[in-house]
């Protein structure tokens, strides 16, 4: 998942961003509300969390003015507001679910993972397929009843893949969620990483689809 952070507390921002990283999620960290909407309007983004008190633009702006754009999201708030009024006006401005701070971040992580599977029509937090199986939770990869080690970028591949298996995932749409916002990333850099799955779990789990992207098959042997 390619997640956008939007918060200007600095000791916070920085711990969501490390704390998500190390979850195999790819973090961009903005500091205000302007530069939310500008991600929300980015085809590449999977969710948002979204702090309320931001300058430039409060992030209630943001939520309504993102969803009058009829843009679908996924955006998680974050704020001190506590009160009931707050809870709801954030919910239906557009928010798909609301933390009050301070928050757990293990909590955070769970939040993700249940917008994740909503999006995606997930019923919990276990992939299948064939020989292959991921958790999202303990973000553990079993081949062949052996356990493989990916690195972060592999384990977001992977999971992205599979979240959709039995579909073609265009390359685009890859090279946003595993990479972001960066802009030093190889032209290669996606068939690299596509080589090093492969490598570590057989040359058949990973189809490619010349001219559109790549897909990992219902039935993985």
């Amino acid at each position: 998942m390619n997640i956008i952070v939007v918060e200007d507390d600095v000791r916070l921002g920085t711990a969501i961003k490390r704390a998500l990283e190390h979850l195999a999620y790819t973090v961009t960290w903005l500091r205000t509300g302007a530069e939310g909407l500008e991600a929300l309007r980015n085809q590449s983004v999977d969710l948002v969390l979204l702090d309320l008190g931001l300058p430039e633009k409060d992030g209630i702006e943001v939520i309504t003015e993102a969803r009058r754009l009829k843009v679908k999201t996924p955006i998680l708030v974050m704020t001190a507001r506590d009160s009931v009024e707050s809870r709801v006006q954030g919910l239906d401005a557009g928010a798909d679910d609301y933390m009050t701070k301070p928050f757990h971040l293990d909590e955070l992580a769970a939040r993700i993972r249940s917008l994740a599977r909503r999006a995606q029509g997930l019923a919990d937090n276990q992939l299948e397929s064939g020989a292959l199986s991921l958790n999202l939770s303990s973000l553990e990869v079993i081949y062949r009843n052996q356990r493989v080690e990916l690195t972060r970028r592999e384990f977001a591949l992977l999971r992205l893949l599979m979240e959709r298996q039995g579909k073609i995932v265009r390359r685009e749409s890859i090279e946003g969620s595993v990479y972001g916002m960066e802009s030093d990333v190889s032209p290669n850099a996606l068939e690299v990483l596509v080589h090093a799955l492969r490598r570590k779990l057989s040359p058949e789990a990973i189809h490619t689809v010349r001219g559109f992207g790549y897909m990992v098959p219902r039935d993985i042997t």
